[in-house]
């Protein structure tokens, strides 16, 4: 079946960005009660001095469960492309097949906030390049290791469809629904790649390390956004359900902080 701008619709999946926020044994127990709950993908932000490393603590997730892990998103700004494909093929093979390597440019000034040199957007884009590239040569042609990319402008974009299997857009929270469709009914006809959509808010609530913590939600419903959704469990599915059909998204990314609340949400929608 296909949604309203002619992509084939995909099944429903259902990824969570789950920081460390608490003590090990509390995060812990987190991770365990989102692998029970329907959800595909456990996901880790790449934020160097605010959270453990990204590989380690999603190997650490991978053997804790069955779920598949995650980068939302390596950042290019900090991220040297041979060593992140290096981490990102590991961490592949070590979770039998379980880890997609999310990549995008990077939150703005990052690398100097860390003090390291600027780098200019040419020069991220460059580096996500070389990192799939340098990626698909590690993997070989016995391994595949899925690659989710965040794109802003036309330039990333068009890198996306060329080497990722899956995008997210970086939507602006003033952006409403029909800009966001544009963005996708202006991709080049036959383009197959899954589409993603990063949940920065439900209800009144904001996801730490998915969006700034003053993010106005009222702001965000006035505008018809697509990175909120409602707290309540039937207008939420209703409007996911809206998502795929109207626009081709199947691939929904929230914060733990909502995971318990979508449960019911996620669990009928995927099937479990």
């Amino acid at each position: 079946m296909n949604d309203q701008t002619g992509r084939v619709n995909r099944p429903f999946r259902f990824g969570v960005v789950a920081p460390i926020g608490a003590d090990l044994a509390t995060w812990r127990d987190r991770v365990r009660r989102i692998a029970d709950s329907g959800y595909s993908t456990l996901l880790m932000p790449d934020v160097p001095t605010w959270q453990p490393a990204l590989g380690p603590t999603l190997a650490t997730v991978a053997a804790l469960t069955d779920l598949r892990v995650g980068s939302w998103v390596y950042a290019a700004a900090l991220r040297e492309p041979l060593s992140t494909a290096w981490e990102a093929h590991s961490l592949s093979v070590l979770t039998e097949g379980r880890f997609e390597m999310g990549i995008g440019a990077g939150r703005p000034g990052i690398e100097v906030e860390l003090g390291l040199p600027a780098v200019s957007l040419a020069e991220r884009r460059a580096r996500m390049r070389e990192t799939v590239a340098a990626l698909r040569r590690f993997d070989g042609p016995e391994l595949h290791t899925p690659v989710v990319m965040a794109v802003s402008g036309p330039k990333s974009q068009a890198l996306a469809l060329e080497v990722a299997d899956a995008l997210t857009f970086v939507l602006p929270p003033q952006e409403g629904r029909a800009e966001t469709t544009n963005r996708v009914r202006n991709l080049p006809a036959g383009s197959d790649l899954e589409l993603g959509l990063h949940v920065s808010a439900v209800g009144d609530g904001v996801a730490p390390f998915m969006a700034a913590p003053d993010l106005d939600t009222a702001a965000l419903r006035a505008a018809d956004s697509l990175i909120i959704l409602p707290s309540d469990a039937g207008a939420a599915a209703e409007e996911i359900h809206r998502r795929r059909e109207e626009i081709g998204f199947s691939y929904f990314v929230i914060g733990a902080d909502f995971a318990d609340t979508l449960a019911p949400v996620v669990a009928e929608l995927a099937g479990r």
